[in-house]
């Protein structure tokens, strides 16, 4: 615990990561034996978040993450985007394309911030708040980067891998090789897998709270591979000072 921190707080907030880190629904003893903490101890906590609202008790007399986060997701979404939004403006401005911040919210990709130029103005897929599947997108690859393949398969088994264009990956196999590859090379794209004629390279973000990425899409017209090499680096750039500012407001 932090020193001068309250311990009940830490304790009660310990017991929420560990929550969220394992699925979002766990037993008394399961959560008494991922957090370290005493049965007691955590007995009465989760009594208390679930007064609050920020944890429930399912039927199978399991505990669930509770619906009074959302708010603090939502807000704290919003903070995110405004932090990255200084260093996503400065990217724009040099590569003269979209850049987009997405987050990983159970098996999905939600976008949480974008940038248009100012010239080149493509409308892309894109927007913010919007959903989608890992699986056809870079900034998805990118955030899966560092997963387990058995992890990986098990996400792509219960999202499913539908054809969004003739060059969306839709085996497992053929995904854990593309990850394989941007692994190597360092970034993640999208050769069209998502939007016809979209050409996306991403990054993931360091050091963020949870998996994000930050990526810059446009026409394959303009996005070239030489386009992309110069991308890559700057995407790098602007998310190691994003992850830095996202780890200086968690202290």
């Amino acid at each position: 615990m932090p020193k001068g921190g309250v311990q009940s707080i830490d304790r009660a907030f310990a017991i929420l990561e560990t929550l969220a880190e394992s699925g979002g629904v766990m037993g008394l003893s399961q959560l008494a034996e991922r957090s370290g903490l005493p049965l007691a101890t955590i007995h009465r906590l989760v009594r208390t978040l679930v007064d609050l609202g920020y944890l429930r008790q399912e039927e199978s007399r399991q505990y669930s993450l509770g619906p009074r986060l959302m708010r603090l997701a939502d807000a704290a979404s919003k903070r995110v985007a405004a932090w990255a939004h200084p260093h996503m403006l400065a990217a724009v401005e040099d590569l003269g394309e979209s850049v987009n911040l997405a987050m990983m919210d159970g098996d999905e990709v939600v976008y949480i911030a974008q940038v248009q130029p100012s010239k080149n103005f493509m409308r892309m897929f894109t927007e913010v708040g919007r959903r989608t599947l890992p699986h056809s997108t870079a900034v998805g690859k990118a955030m899966l980067l560092d997963t387990d393949p058995g992890t990986v398969r098990s996400l792509l088994s219960r999202t499913g891998m539908p054809q969004r264009t003739e060059h969306t990956l839709t085996t497992p196999d053929a995904f854990l090789a593309a990850l394989d590859v941007a692994r190597e090379r360092g970034y993640a794209l999208d050769e069209g897998e998502q939007e016809v004629g979209v050409r996306c390279v991403a990054v993931a973000v360091p050091d963020a709270p949870r998996p994000m990425a930050l990526s810059m899409s446009g026409p394959t017209t303009r996005v070239t591979d030489a386009a992309v090499d110069e991308a890559a680096a700057r995407l790098q750039e602007a998310a190691r000072l994003i992850g830095a500012d996202l780890s200086y407001a968690g202290r």
